[in-house]
């Protein structure tokens, strides 16, 4: 456990041999706090990810937002569950990214202080450098969603793009397994360890995306996911990509929060119109008439956006 007497990264680096402060933080930052932590985020942006920690985890006088978050980190920080962490990562077969690594996606800098701090990857880190295109929707999907997702994916990994989404039931899933059947690239995003697939009922698929596209997420492995962390989670799937397509959404689906992140930091986004009489869409129509969302029918107006 930390104390004010140990300095953290000393301890990380001596149960780890690994020298690179930078690299040391940022994953006990991801394993002693929560997704977007605003606080953690500004204290990296300020004095780097290192000495954030040091300033977090000693006893020195601090203003009240540190003092909230130094309590939180230092009865979590535990420099040997750190080492296991990242030692478990490495069995696995699986890659730690951050920032300076050259397949870090450079469009998450564009979420300020609520940047992940790493990224855990399982399958093609390559991906996550690639064009890429969010396509996001309702996990009750009718079959008039689930064809369109699998037009519009088709289309678009024929124009080049890299299709990133959350791997829920319904549109998320659908835009996978299209991707997969073109044999396209896909970019999962969850909001629990890579190495804990959920849903369950989409374990075949994962497996799939892990071996032949990338599973991505900043949750430690080991890690559930979390109601909160679903919704940080859909910040990274909005960022990661270049434009965020929405096929079918309801009043309240998590599709929208995507849509939103991706409308905050400045990103096009398309949302497929449905009947008027379908709850499933009513979501999309909103975005449509409320917020200006480009209306999306085919591939091509998609790639255009």
């Amino acid at each position: 456990m930390a104390t004010t007497h140990t300095d953290p990264i000393t301890a990380l680096t001596i149960r780890t041999n690994t020298e690179d402060e930078d690299f040391l933080a940022r994953v006990a930052w991801a394993c002693i706090t929560e997704p977007g932590d605003t606080t953690r985020g500004t204290l990296i942006t300020t004095h780097g990810a290192a000495e954030a920690l040091r300033i977090t985890l000693n006893d020195q006088p601090a203003d009240d937002d540190v003092a909230a978050l130094r309590e939180g980190a230092i009865s979590r920080f535990n420099a040997d569950v750190i080492a296991t962490t990242i030692a478990r990562t490495e069995a696995q077969g699986f890659q730690i990214l951050t920032p300076s690594n050259e397949h870090w996606p450079t469009g998450l800098a564009d979420l300020g202080v609520t940047e992940p701090v790493c990224l855990w990857v399982r399958g093609d880190a390559t991906l996550l450098s690639t064009p890429s295109i969010a396509i996001v929707g309702a996990r009750a999907a009718t079959g008039y969603g689930e064809n369109v997702t699998m037009t519009l994916t088709d289309g678009l990994i024929d124009h080049g793009w890299t299709i990133v989404s959350g791997a829920a039931y319904g549109i998320d899933g659908m835009a996978h397994r299209a991707a997969l059947a073109c044999r396209g690239n896909t970019v999962a995003v969850l909001a629990g360890g890579v190495d804990r697939f959920y849903p369950s009922g989409n374990d075949g698929l994962l497996g799939r995306i892990a071996e032949a596209g990338a599973i991505v997420s900043e949750m430690p492995v080991g890690l559930a996911p979390t109601k909160w962390r679903f919704l940080q989670r859909n910040r990274i799937i909005a960022a990661i990509a270049q434009k965020t397509i929405v096929v079918e959404a309801g009043q309240r689906s998590g599709s929208l929060n995507t849509a939103g992140h991706a409308l905050t930091i400045g990103r096009p986004v398309g949302a497929v119109p449905g009947p008027v009489t379908s709850v499933a869409s009513a979501g999309c129509h909103r975005l449509i008439r409320e917020h200006g969302t480009t209306l999306i029918t085919t591939a091509d107006e998609a790639n255009e956006l």
